[in-house]
């Protein structure tokens, strides 16, 4: 009998898992609990050192700044994968849709996708929370609707494979039809491949809404963001160096992790990879 081998993480993906997991922990225990009021402020003590009281210390009016940066991972976590879930369920929809039908229905949703695509992401964000006004929902509008293009690509470049599968073309013989195929066996051969660039995009989102953040267009007060952390923080920038430094390294840390994951899932699902994560496919066929 032929030896089972199990594709694993990863040690790379097990650290990526790991990280990934402690900040929706710290981003799920600051729903219930901060040591302070992300949002009390305290003049008396501002920009106070770490202390026994305030572990990271305090900011410019204040303010806890380790109940901000859990604050703030719960306000990225929320945004991101808001933005993200918007952007895979119009673009998986469609990718499917494209693939099923081709023709004209197709071209046309590729050539959208083109368009899409010939924008910056992030200065369309920009255009979009500007034209809205500011605040998360925008952000979230804003990011969601560039992710659109993204997962409806994907999905499209991977159904067209398994369209032409043996066991597809057993089911159109059957009779079954499109939409019915789509469902049962399109959709469940190409998951693996929407969860790697679901990882990849929410990574993306982050860095997005910290962006938007930084420059007045996501989250607005009271609410707390690591991106408008860094923008109060860059008029201290020599005098506390660690305002800016600890929600930057936040952001590092969380995006990093988040990119791990993504290649250990890569590792994971991806049938083309063996259960060691070597590529096996001819060298002309890789993606760079």
């Amino acid at each position: 009998m032929a030896e089972r081998r199990v594709r694993t993480l990863g040690t790379a993906g097990r650290v990526g898992a790991a990280t990934t997991g402690a900040v929706v922990v710290v981003a799920l225990v600051s729903l219930v609990w901060t040591p302070h009021d992300p949002a009390a402020m305290d003049v008396a003590n501002k920009l106070a050192g770490p202390s026994l009281a305030h572990p990271l210390g305090t900011d410019h009016f204040g303010r806890d700044t380790l109940s901000q940066l859990m604050a703030g991972a719960r306000v990225s976590i929320a945004v991101s994968l808001v933005a993200v879930g918007l952007g895979a369920g119009l673009g998986v929809p469609l990718g499917l849709l494209a693939a099923a039908r081709r023709g004209w229905l197709d071209e046309a949703v590729m050539r959208l996708n083109d368009l899409a695509f010939a924008f910056p992401a992030l200065l369309t964000a920009v255009l979009i929370t500007a034209l809205l006004g500011p605040g998360a929902i925008n952000a979230i509008l804003a990011i969601g609707l560039f992710n659109v293009p993204v997962f409806a690509r994907v999905t499209r470049g991977a159904a067209l494979a398994v369209w032409k599968r043996p066991f597809v073309l057993a089911a159109r013989l059957a009779g079954r039809g499109r939409a019915r195929i789509s469902l049962d066996h399109v959709l469940p051969n190409i998951a693996g491949t929407l969860i790697v660039q679901a990882t990849i995009q929410f990574a993306l989102a982050i860095l997005a809404e910290a962006g938007l953040s930084y420059l007045g267009l996501g989250s607005q007060p009271p609410e707390v963001s690591w991106g408008r952390m860094l923008n109060e923080a860059q008029t201290f920038l020599f005098l506390e160096p660690r305002l800016a430094i600890l929600p930057g390294l936040a952001i590092v840390v969380t995006v990093l992790g988040l990119n791990l994951l993504g290649d250990g899932l890569r590792d994971r699902l991806d049938p083309r990879l063996d259960p060691q994560g070597v590529d096996r496919r001819p060298a002309g066929a890789r993606r760079g």
